[in-house]
């Protein structure tokens, strides 16, 4: 056996980011599942190897090392009982805030119950020996290898966070081989607070600023982003959760959601990610470089897989840094960059057909000033994601645990805050019955507007670019839920809303929609809320996204190949005869 690395790629994550961290120093106790990592750290010079046969004497060894030296230390145990002899000491580790990183090795996770020899369950631990407790997977794909990664990172940055204190890694093995003659490169993520010394912005960089879902931004966070992008060429990437309506406001989806791609476009060289939860699945293309996580909970969340910098302070406190001591550049140049590729493409947008996308292109823009607008979940929030609305318009919607129910309740939460307000709703035809109840409710007053999109399915997964569009008209009986609440009934929602009352507005088709959607529009609060039911086609909701989503390379015959391939030659003699209506 050569003096080489293991093969197990978990342990070797944790060998590379613990030397990128410049963790040296390692307390080793016997063994054999933590052989894989003990070997290798003891044929790499960059270690300090120390043995301790006692677990519990090994514990208090690295807690004196901490304090001497100021450094963290490793301590590694094998299966069996071993690990519970680290307590007495890590719980003194925990009282002394002493960044002791304990890596418990085991056998396969799988193997706990089943009365297999020195095998343990550590996946509860007293709550006063760690800071965090993490169990790595066994790497076999990339989507592993990332994991791993950033639950390294994760224990690794925990170390001296809040003050410090221990750290436990469950670290699996298989028994593998030493033949591994280098470390892979891991993808090492760092954590910064305002007192530590930050780092620069690269001069050649375009900064981006991507915002998920946020709370009600306040004039000092949005001052602070306009000089942040003022003085270091950056603009803000936002949907209608983000919160952000100043002067830097981009709407991404258009851009990123290019199917074929972008020309004569340049994507941001770094992005800083604030915010929550996004339901803009069509950005993340943009987004293929660094990115830098600005929040207080200062939390690893690495949402586009490109993280390798945390910045755990408030984001006003960051941009305000930044704006004093980034670029400094003269001119925004890469603002109307962004613009001008929006409006080339808007210039190209073909004819839709009738749909949740050609409503929002209709009405996004004409939503009446200083109100607010709800969108559910997917459909709705996507489709309105490519227009804008007025800039004094507030926007929201249910992305943080993203499921269909309460979108029409939170609606009613809200339009109780100010009764002489208007609140806006967008919502599919599931969501809506999923949530009807509270309708009655009544306090319900006479400032709601509800546009309701009744497809008769669930038309997500009706969606050319779903991955229940294969199974065609078969998705609807389970997975599209097709069927229920009526099949379009033109009465069940209108005898419901008119006898809560509601005035009720509907249309069918593009025509019937330009004779009344002013009416909904209407900016003043009428005597009564109103309800507009829009009946759509599944077939046209797909066949309208496929062709927002080319516009870039807008060839007809491209997107008539792509629709005929999905819903057949008929189909799409079909959709040619009623795209305009």
């Amino acid at each position: 056996m050569g003096k080489f690395y293991t093969d197990e790629k978990n342990a070797q994550i944790i060998i590379a980011l613990l030397k990128e961290h410049g963790i040296k120093k390692v307390i080793a106790s016997p063994g054999t599942t933590n052989m894989a990592l003990v070997v290798s750290m003891q044929f790499d010079p960059f270690f300090e190897v120390y043995s301790s046969v006692d677990e519990r004497s090994a514990a208090y060894m690295a807690c004196g090392l901490v304090a001497e030296s100021g450094e963290p230390v490793v301590i590694s145990c094998t299966g069996a009982t071993a690990s519970r002899n680290y307590l007495p000491g890590l719980t003194e580790a925990y009282y002394r805030k002493l960044p002791v990183l304990t890596i418990t090795s085991t056998q396969p996770i799988s193997s706990i119950g089943h009365n297999i020899a020195q095998v343990i369950d550590r996946s509860s631990l007293p709550t006063d020996i760690a800071n965090l407790s993490l169990t790595l997977p066994i790497v076999e794909n990339e989507q592993e290898k990332w994991d791993c990664e950033i639950k390294v990172n994760k224990a690794i940055l925990e170390l001296k966070r809040n003050g410090g204190g221990p750290v436990h890694i469950n670290l699996p093995t298989t028994y593998g081989t030493f033949e591994t003659k280098e470390l892979p490169i891991a993808h090492k993520i760092e954590r910064y607070e305002l007192i530590d010394k930050m780092p620069r912005l690269l001069e050649n960089d375009l900064i981006a600023i991507f915002i998920g879902a946020h709370v009600k931004m306040s004039n000092e966070l949005t001052l602070s982003i306009e000089k942040f992008c003022e003085k270091n060429n950056a603009v803000v990437f936002c949907d209608h959760t983000s919160g952000y309506y100043g002067n830097y406001r981009i709407l991404g989806s258009i851009l990123g959601g290019q199917s074929m791609g972008l020309s004569n476009f340049k994507r941001p060289d770094l992005v800083i990610h604030i915010g929550e939860v996004t339901g803009d699945y069509y950005s993340s293309p943009l987004i293929r470089n660094k990115v830098w996580r600005v929040s207080p909970d200062g939390e690893i969340k690495d949402t586009f897989k490109k993280l390798i910098k945390v910045f755990q302070m408030d984001e006003a406190s960051f941009f305000n840094y930044y704006a004093i001591n980034g670029l400094n550049m003269s001119k925004n140049t890469y603002f109307p960059l962004c613009t001008n590729k929006i409006e080339e493409l808007r210039s190209k947008l073909p004819e839709i057909p009738f749909s949740n996308i050609w409503i929002a292109s209709m009405m996004a823009h004409l939503i009446p000033q200083k109100s607010t607008i709800h969108f559910a979940i997917l459909n709705s929030l996507r489709s309105w994601n490519f227009f804008e609305l007025p800039k004094s318009v507030e926007s929201s919607s249910n992305v943080g645990g993203f499921g269909i129910d309460g979108c029409m309740s939170t609606l009613i939460g809200a339009s109780l805050t100010n009764k002489e307000k208007l609140y806006f709703s967008v919502i599919g035809d599931l969501a809506f019955f999923y949530d009807m109840n509270v309708l009655g409710n009544r306090h319900v007053g006479n400032n709601l507007r509800i546009l309701m999109i009744n497809n008769g399915v669930g038309t997500e997964f009706r969606q050319y670019n779903h991955r229940a569009s294969e199974f065609g008209n078969s998705a609807d009986a389970f997975v599209a839920a097709s069927g229920h609440y009526g099949q379009k009934s033109p009465k069940l929602v209108k005898n419901y809303a008119e006898n809560l009352g509601f005035e009720y507005l509907t249309a069918s088709n593009k025509k019937e929609f330009t004779d009344v959607y002013k009416r909904f529009l209407e900016s003043d609060i009428t005597e009564k809320s109103m309800f507009f039911e829009v009946f759509t086609e599944n077939e046209k909701e797909s066949y309208a996204l496929e062709r927002m989503l080319n516009i870039e390379e807008n060839v007809k015959g491209k997107a008539v190949k792509v629709a005929t391939q999905l819903i057949g030659k008929k189909g799409i003699k079909g959709l040619k005869g009623i795209i305009g209506k």
